[in-house]
């Protein structure tokens, strides 16, 4: 018999991710894996990184035609447009998410960049909206067993925007019961 309990063993820290367990029943978080941004005191926020929207960017935005899908970050601020990237000290003003990866910057140079060719689609992804805790509620959130939080699997994987089997992914790397988790049906009454 397989132990069913998801028990959390790294701390969720930026440049994590957090991963749903198979059970969640959640309209918005159902099966889904959400990069840490930010986990500090004040609270926490993060992008769902397979939360797939129908919208393309130059539907949103005057950022010119590029192929990338839009992403639903989260629930919150949907508003607005946020980016993460590869491209570090090329875009001025972008914050460190890990030594590899960076989020937001400049918008105006990102655009210009885009317009002379030197941003590669796996370079960015681009989100609408974010995730976001308050103080507190993301640790009580894995105190119950909603996530479970993993070191980055491959950041080339991560950026893109076109793999919709990145829960799968992250639970069959989890090994143990976590590749036993990835093979659930979505609607686990039906097993």
């Amino acid at each position: 018999m397989i132990d069913l309990k998801v028990y959390n063993k790294l701390p969720p820290l930026k440049g994590r991710v957090l991963i749903t367990e198979p059970f969640l029943e959640d309209d918005y978080f159902e099966r889904s894996v959400v990069l840490i941004c930010e986990h500090n005191n004040e609270g926490s926020f993060g992008f769902v990184l397979n939360n797939y929207n129908e919208l393309k960017l130059e539907d949103i935005s005057d950022f010119p035609v590029f192929d990338k899908q839009l992403s639903t970050g989260g629930p919150v601020d949907q508003q607005h447009l946020y980016y993460i990237h590869t491209l570090g000290a090329q875009i001025e003003g972008s914050i460190s998410v890990t030594k590899d990866l960076f989020m937001g910057g400049d918008y105006e140079q990102l655009k210009e960049k885009a317009k002379l060719g030197l941003i590669k689609s796996n370079q960015i992804r681009f989100f609408i909206g974010y995730s976001g805790w308050t103080i507190g509620q993301l640790d009580d959130e894995l105190k119950e067993n909603a996530w479970l939080v993993s070191e980055i699997i491959d950041l080339d994987e991560l950026m893109n925007d076109k793999n919709n089997r990145i829960w799968e992914d992250y639970m069959k790397h989890q090994g143990g019961k976590y590749k036993a988790f990835a093979q659930f049906p979505i609607n686990h009454k039906l097993n």
